[in-house]
Order: C-alpha cells, then sequence, then structure tokens
C-alpha cells in the first residue's frame, strides 16, 4: 500500500466514492434556483413591490417597513416551499470568513398554534453580540450589542448544507454606535462615492450617463488535499500551511501541471462545486490546474464589484463544503507548500456605465478615445499617489509568504500597462494635443502563423505576471491579493482613491475650461500633467530582479517586504483623511482596522510558533530519536562483535547529523519561545508586531525549519509520522 506507513489515518485515506451527477436540466435551467432573485421576486412579489425593491437595488432608495413585512413574507414563502426551515442574517465581519446567526420559521402563536413566521423587522434588522467580533478598541468587550442590517442589492439565497436548508439574507455589520465592523459596509460606501465621482466626468463625453459601477473579476486560487493526510497534520489543521516539510525530489520544476490534466477525482470534485455554485447564482466558468502540483483555479463572469465580493466569500464555504463530500480538504492559504507556487486572488477591477459603456476599454482606436484615456489616466494617477495605502490592503501573515516569491509579485507597486499604451501615454505628455489627436493610428496587428491557421488578433497590450497592478486589455488587474483575501478591502480603496482623483481632475479641467479652452483640449492638458506626474509608477520589466528593486528606490517608490511596515499606511493622515472626506470610515474606523490587522498578524505567528514547536517537540522529536536509538543499537552491535574489516562509519556519520539536526532544532525551539514570552510582554500592539515579525518569525522559523526538514531526509521513512510533500501534493 502506498500509504501503508500510516497507521493512524490510513483507514479514512481512499478516493472519494461521490460521483456527482448533473441536474437532468441545462444550466440555464437551474441556474440561481437557490437565489431570490429578479425571477423570484416577479413572481412572489406584488408588481408595487417589487418596483419599489428594483428601485432599491439600482438606484440606493429607502424600502420603508411596510414594503419591508411583504419581502419578507415573500421570501419565506418561497424559502419555505424549497424545503427552508431557518434564516438567517449572512455577513462578512472583520475575521476574514462569513458570519450566521440562524433562527427558525418556527414559532408560536398567542393561542399556542404552531406557526411559520418571518416578519419585515427580521428582514430588515437583527442584533448579533458585536463584542465577540473584531472591533479594534471602538467598544469594550462587555459592551455587546452590535446591528447586522440589511442589503437590498444583493440578493437572499439559500444555502444547502446536508438536508438543512437556511435562508441567507446578506447584511452590513455595525456597532451599537453606527461604526462599521465590517469590509461590506465601507465597500457600498465607496461604490456610491465613486459612482458620483464618475457620472460627472462621463457628462463631459456622454450626457446620456447616469450611473456608473465598478465591476469586478476574481480569480481564486487553491490547493486540494486527501482529507486524511490534511487531519494528520497539525500545521495543516490549525494554521493552514505547513510549517516544516521537505520539498520532494519532484515539484512544479517540468512545468507539467499548468493547464495539465486535470484528475479525475479533482474534476468530480469541481463538477460537483459548479452545480453548487450555478445554483447560487454565482456565475464560475472556468476550471483548470495551476502551477503548482495540486493547485488550481477557477473564475468566474465579472459582476458588479458588491456582488461579487459576496459571491466570492460565499464561494470559500461552498468549496469547503463540497471538498468534503470528496474526502478532500481544501487549502486557502497563500503559501500552504514550501518550494512551489503559492495561491492568489487576482481581482480584475473595472468600471462600466448605465449605457453599456467600459470605460476602461480602449476601442480600436485609443488615441482617438479621449474617454477612455480619461478613466485609464486617472487610474494610473490614483494608484501612484496612493500605491502605499493599496499594498497595506493585501498585507497579512500569509500572503508575506507569497509576495516578491516567483509567483507572485514582489512588494514594491508598479504598473504595467504594455508597449503600445506606454508609448501612446509618452506621445500625449510630449506632444502638443492637436498633433496628438492628427497622429495617423496604426490599425490592428494580426499574427500570420500558418495559411492553415486563422489570423491572431494582437491585444493593446502584453501580460506581465511579475506586475502587482497590470493593465489587460479592458481591465485592471491587482494581482497582489492573497488567495483567502477577502475582496472588499482592495476594491474599497480602489473605488475610494479613483473616486478621489476622477473629482479633483474634474475640478482642474472644469477651471482650464473656464479660461476659454475647448473641452477637449482642456481634458488633454490636464492629462498631459497627471501623466508626467505619475510616470514613476509605470514599468515594464521584470519585477523579480534586484536591478528594478534599486531603480524602484531611485524612483521613490516603497518597498514594504512585511506586514507591520505595511500597515502603517492605513493611519497615514493622508489616508484617514481621504476615507472621511469620501464618507467611506471615520478616523475612528480606519484606525480600528489597523487595529484589528496587527492583533490578527500577531496571534497567526504566535499561533504558528506554539504549533512548530509541538511538531518539532511531541513529533519529530520522538521519531528522530526513536531511529536514532536505532542506529546506536546496529552500531554498539557491529562493535560488539568485534569482527575484523566491519565498516560502520557510515552509521556513524548518519548517527552525528541526526544527533547535529536534533540538537540545532531543539536549541532553535527553545530560543523561539523565549523570543515569544518577550514579545508577549510587550503593551504597544505595533511594536509587539514587529518583535513577532523580526524577533520571532524571521529569527527562528526558517532555521528550525531547515533543521526539521533535515531530520526528514535522514529519518527512516516507516518512523517519520507525519504525511510528506510527495503524498499530499499529488492528489490521484
Amino acid at each position: 500500500m502506498p500509504f501503508a506507513r500510516f497507521n493512524a489515518v490510513e483507514t479514512t485515506l481512499h478516493r472519494a466514492e461521490v460521483h456527482p451527477k448533473a441536474p437532468a436540466n441545462r444550466v440555464p435551467d437551474y441556474y440561481g434556483s437557490n437565489v431570490f432573485g429578479d425571477a423570484a421576486m416577479k413572481k412572489h412579489l406584488t408588481e408595487k413591490t417589487y418596483k419599489m425593491v428594483k428601485e432599491a437595488i439600482t438606484n440606493g432608495t429607502k424600502i420603508d417597513r411596510a414594503i419591508a413585512d411583504q419581502v419578507a413574507a415573500a421570501m419565506r414563502s418561497w424559502a419555505t416551499d424549497r424545503g427552508a426551515t431557518h434564516y438567517s442574517h449572512w455577513f462578512q465581519p472583520l475575521t476574514g470568513a462569513t458570519a450566521e446567526k440562524h433562527d427558525t420559521f418556527f414559532t408560536l402563536s398567542p393561542s399556542g398554534d404552531v406557526i411559520e413566521e418571518f416578519k419585515g423587522s427580521a428582514l430588515v434588522q437583527q442584533e448579533p453580540d458585536a463584542s465577540s467580533f473584531p472591533n479594534g478598541g471602538i467598544r469594550s468587550t462587555f459592551e455587546a450589542r452590535g446591528y447586522t442590517a440589511w442589503d437590498p442589492s444583493s440578493p437572499a439565497f439559500i444555502m444547502e448544507s446536508g438536508n438543512c436548508l437556511t435562508l441567507c439574507i446578506p447584511t452590513i455589520f455595525i456597532s451599537y454606535t453606527g461604526e462599521a465592523l465590517d469590509f461590506k459596509a465601507p465597500l457600498l460606501k465607496s461604490q456610491h462615492y465613486l459612482e458620483k465621482a464618475a457620472v460627472a466626468v462621463c457628462q463631459y463625453f456622454d450626457k446620456n450617463v447616469t450611473k456608473v459601477q465598478t465591476t469586478l473579476g476574481w480569480e481564486q486560487e487553491y490547493f486540494l488535499v486527501d482529507e486524511a493526510l490534511f487531519t494528520a497534520r497539525q500545521d495543516l489543521l490549525l494554521t493552514g500551511r505547513t510549517l516544516i516539510g521537505r520539498v520532494p525530489p519532484k515539484g512544479q520544476q517540468l512545468e507539467d501541471h499548468y493547464f495539465g490534466s486535470i484528475p479525475e477525482r479533482v474534476l468530480q470534485y469541481m463538477f460537483d462545486l459548479e452545480i453548487e455554485c450555478h445554483k447560487l447564482g454565482i456565475p464560475v466558468r472556468t476550471r483548470h490546474n495551476e502551477v503548482a502540483p495540486g493547485q488550481y483555479e477557477l473564475a468566474p463572469m465579472f459582476e458588479e464589484v458588491n456582488i461579487a465580493v459576496d459571491h466570492n466569500s460565499l464561494l470559500m464555504d461552498v468549496m469547503a463544503k463540497v471538498a468534503r463530500r470528496h474526502h478532500l480538504s481544501v487549502l486557502f492559504h497563500e503559501k500552504p507548500f514550501a518550494g512551489v507556487n503559492g495561491s492568489g486572488k487576482h481581482n480584475n477591477w473595472s468600471m462600466s456605465t448605465n449605457t453599456g459603456k467600459n470605460l476602461l476599454s480602449p476601442g480600436d482606436t485609443p488615441r482617438k478615445n479621449i474617454q477612455f484615456l480619461t478613466f485609464f489616466v486617472n487610474t494610473i494617477k490614483a494608484v501612484y499617489d496612493n500605491a502605499d495605502l493599496l499594498r497595506a490592503t493585501v498585507a497579512s501573515a500569509s500572503n508575506d509568504h507569497r509576495l516578491g516569491a516567483n509567483e507572485a509579485p514582489p512588494a514594491i507597486v508598479s504598473a504595467f500597462i504594455g508597449d503600445t499604451l506606454s508609448r501612446l501615454l509618452d506621445e500625449l505628455e510630449e506632444k502638443d494635443e492637436k498633433e496628438f489627436l492628427d497622429e495617423v493610428t496604426k490599425q490592428d496587428v494580426k499574427l500570420d502563423i500558418h495559411s492553415k491557421i486563422p489570423d491572431l488578433m494582437l491585444d493593446n497590450t502584453d501580460r506581465n505576471r511579475t506586475s502587482p497592478f497590470a493593465f489587460t486589455g479592458n481591465k485592471f488587474e491587482i494581482r497582489m491579493c492573497g488567495s483567502q483575501q477577502n475582496c472588499a478591502s482592495p476594491m474599497t480603496v480602489m473605488n475610494t482613491i479613483v473616486g478621489a482623483q476622477l473629482i479633483k481632475f474634474k475640478e482642474e479641467v472644469d477651471a482650464v475650461i473656464k479660461t476659454g479652452v475647448k473641452k477637449d483640449s482642456a481634458i488633454l492638458s490636464v492629462l498631459k500633467k497627471m501623466i508626467a506626474q505619475s510616470k514613476a509608477i509605470r514599468f515594464e520589466g521584470d519585477g523579480y530582479s534586484q536591478e528594478w528593486r534599486d531603480e524602484a528606490a531611485a524612483r521613490g517608490l516603497g518597498n514594504y517586504e512585511n506586514t507591520p511596515d505595511a500597515l502603517d499606511a492605513f493611519i497615514s493622515k493622508k489616508t484617514l483623511d481621504l476615507f472621511a472626506k469620501a464618507n467611506v470610515m471615520t478616523h475612528i474606523e480606519s484606525e480600528s482596522r489597523y487595529e484589528i490587522a496587527l492583533d490578527d498578524y500577531v496571534k497567526k505567528i504566535q499561533i504558528e510558533g506554539r504549533v512548530m514547536g509541538d511538531m518539532c517537540n511531541l513529533q519529530v522529536l520522538p521519531a528522530s530519536l526513536k531511529y536514532l536509538n536505532t542506529l546506536l543499537e546496529n552500531t554498539k552491535m557491529l562493535h560488539k562483535l568485534g569482527i575484523d574489516g566491519v565498516d560502520y562509519s557510515a552509521q556513524m556519520d548518519l548517527i552525528k547529523d541526526i544527533n547535529k539536526h536534533i540538537n540545532g532544532m531543539r536549541k532553535g525551539v527553545v530560543a523561539m519561545i523565549e523570543a515569544r514570552k518577550v514579545a508577549n510582554n510587550i503593551d504597544n500592539l505595533r511594536e509587539q508586531a514587529a518583535a513577532y515579525c523580526k524577533d520571532v518569525k524571521e529569527a527562528y522559523f526558517d532555521e528550525i525549519r531547515y533543521h526539521a526538514d533535515k531530520l526528514e531526509e535522514l529519518v527512516d521513512d516507516q518512523a517519520w509520522i507525519l504525511p510528506k510533500y510527495r503524498e499530499m501534493l499529488f492528489v490521484r
């Protein structure tokens, strides 16, 4: 048996026997069947109520309590018809996970009759215990009250878990004193802020534009491992990543996994997952092997950003549940295995109008497309002015392992826009406005590969995997985001910084127009200035190179390689004033998120240190000593026999090596524990985070791992009780 050395887990380690079958009907027939969406609302609401709800979704108008009662009754009827027995406000607190508290529809009437009930008051507002969620010092822990409030713009859905069906209502989460305690409330405010600013600028080009929405298309990377092997690894179970573990002889170096044939067991999982996603209205379309063995990706169609954020958060819950059906565990950690690529969550961000226009689409002639140039250049300028803040939004203990590695962008924020658009911006910066507009634009470029192969049309931009912020045709791709991160944080920042920049841009253009300059010339003159001001953020080369690190420093670009340093941007006066002026977050809310992020960092490194110590002391050390004793006994017996010419120098060398690494590992663990004790006594949270970063993680984690991994290399396979990389990475 390939896993015979495992006694504890061998009985549960097997291939899943789940063979999902697609519903009898095609995807369009069951897509969104578990969503109280447009079709369900039309069926269950009166025409008047339906129109009022749609008005609230489209324009943000308030829904009064009388209408809420009608919506609640319709939701209950729809949900109970499908078998739901409970309802829950579903929200996204600052833990990074989703939260829900289930209440039953069942109740007793005053006369004692059993009835099912769901009132508008229960739909609109609930009161979860806010003291048990991170609040960054906004309130004392004994001040418990908080509120969840219905978000009509995101449709309610039914979550299936075995035979249990629950109606889930997307909500925001705020404290008793009104501060946001979740990711969603600031995101919704940032959408409104950007929309107002973008519509005003769009009026230069099209008076019919009355609404601009931001869109998001996320790409979710993840690993799958056998559930039994996952359970046998304390580090995977408690931290999401392997704290020790020898890189296997074969990893990803042959580059044969990326886009390769999907293993049957994994494909069955993906197939089952897609069915569940489609029932929940999550428009997933793409699935494939990623670069590392055991690593995969799925991606959906683009959606309005708040819906896309909800869907990604919901997706991760669904992925974990479906994985258990297949006796698999899904890993969202950004770096679960050393020596192979980690996982990101690329956020593809764009803006579109109610007239159907993508504001970041260059079209066939970007030189003539002044509207595109306006939003394109303003976005780059916004990122240049707020690069440190954007970096802070993706900072975490887990993402620190990935940023700057060979599969991820560096910690330096730069923008890649491709040779074609770079030349275009350079020309706009250098030339007279009329000369720029009159320049002959090169038409589509075709690749003639073979007479039997159709012509391939070249895009305006190439791809650059090393760029943290890349323009990819009609959108900007934020490649820095971690795979387990909530998309709302970087999206809130993007909406806010671009909104603020557009407001500033319009003020400058209007001032130029008032001097008698024509509109197009005024716009181009302001863009020319912005291009020159933000040029330092543009970089087309290899972001991994030392040359770029040196050049970025010369350009004045920040390079924050760890989370404590990166997070400082959250509480700069510039950031605090930016969010407050935009009415996205108050100073208190911004500062609380900084405190929460630091506290999360400290606790995660603390947990990793404890788990690493336990594994080394209770698993690696006993296995190593057991094998060492076997070698010592063997050598002792050979020596005792006293046979002339018997050479046991190999055993002696092995004994010395094992003993050296046992001592090295043990000394490292003891020193790390002492360093943790010192860090734990630091009262200032920022200083404590720095201590855990430098004096605990950076000082000892790699050293301890080096010795533990050397022991794994030397100790008898049968004595080593931890599942190895070669067994976990290759799912079959």
